[in-house]
């Protein structure tokens, strides 16, 4: 898929390095259709491995999508310097009045802290809201698929004993549903999380549908019925290296982490990670980018 995105986002070079189409505005322009409009709403602290990471997954279909970054007014990003926030993202308040095709609403380092005790946690309620007249599908990853989940639907959070951190296996529980088509019966996708939303409570909730599970991470995926609304409790997204870098961080700072599960051989740290989820997150984000906003966006975007 070519990818759309300002000529200088350091994430183009990388991307370019990794033969993926990447296209800059003026090659855009020359183009005789309409594009998908994606926006990004990135709550993660370090942005710039973010978008690495989910441009690197928007990248394998034969559409052209042009993506557009949102940044929190409510909230200041210490760890991305505000010269990149102010060069290539866009507050809520300047993008309101746009219509999207997708929206993608990342995980976030708040997941100890009560949604509403979250800084940004009203402002991230009206764009939720918002999302519903303005966004034709919505893509929440971890964290944020969990603040979807309360905020559509009450689906509080809990605390785990200890951190989910690790790649572990989900078996695919609803083949037919598209979202999962030309999925293993048996995949591997990462986790690294202190909470999680009640396997009971999503499975007992008649708006959703559950699509892949693991005993040992509780559901992966699942969707309400028109596709508006994905959610993705783990990271498919991540590269070879993330957990590495979570686990070493945490090390570093003395906090109590262990290995992360069934990731490097033989649980150590010094042996190379094996990469196993990557085949498996492309086909998630081309299967939702193809069959949930491709297939039935209108293609007068103002429609929406």
């Amino acid at each position: 898929m070519p990818i759309k995105v300002q000529s200088e986002l350091p994430a183009r070079e990388i991307l370019d390095n990794e033969n993926i189409f990447v296209m800059d505005e003026y090659r855009a322009m020359h183009q005789d259709m309409r594009p998908l409009q994606i926006c990004i709403l990135n709550l993660m602290p370090v942005k710039q491995d973010t978008e690495l990471h989910i441009l690197r997954s928007l990248s394998n279909t034969p559409l052209q999508v042009d993506v557009t970054f949102m940044k929190m007014n409510s909230h200041v990003s210490l760890n991305t310097s505000a010269t990149h926030l102010n060069k290539f993202y866009d507050t809520f308040d300047a993008l309101r009045d746009n219509k999207y095709d997708g929206l993608i609403i990342t995980g976030a380092p708040v997941e100890q802290i009560a949604f509403e005790e979250v800084d940004y946690w009203p402002e991230l309620c009206e764009i939720m809201e918002w999302s519903k007249t303005h966004v034709h599908s919505v893509f929440h990853i971890c964290w944020g698929a969990q603040a979807g989940l309360y905020y559509h639907f009450g689906l509080d959070k809990v605390l785990l004993k200890e951190k989910l951190f690790g790649v572990y296996a989900h078996r695919v529980l609803n083949r037919k549903v598209p979202l999962v088509r030309g999925f293993d019966d048996v995949f591997y996708i990462p986790h690294s999380r202190h909470t999680a939303t009640p396997a009971g409570a999503i499975h007992g909730c008649d708006s959703l549908t559950v699509m892949a599970e693991s005993e040992e991470a509780g559901v992966l995926l699942c969707m309400t019925k028109d596709g508006s609304q994905v959610f993705v409790m783990g990271h498919p997204e991540y590269d070879r290296y993330t957990l590495h870098q979570e686990y070493m961080r945490d090390v570093q700072k003395g906090l109590p982490i262990h290995v992360p599960e069934h990731y490097y051989p033989g649980d150590d740290p010094a042996r190379k990670p094996v990469l196993s989820w990557r085949s498996h997150c492309n086909n998630l984000y081309t299967n939702w980018i193809n069959y949930y906003v491709y297939q039935t966006t209108p293609y007068d975007i103002r429609e929406i």
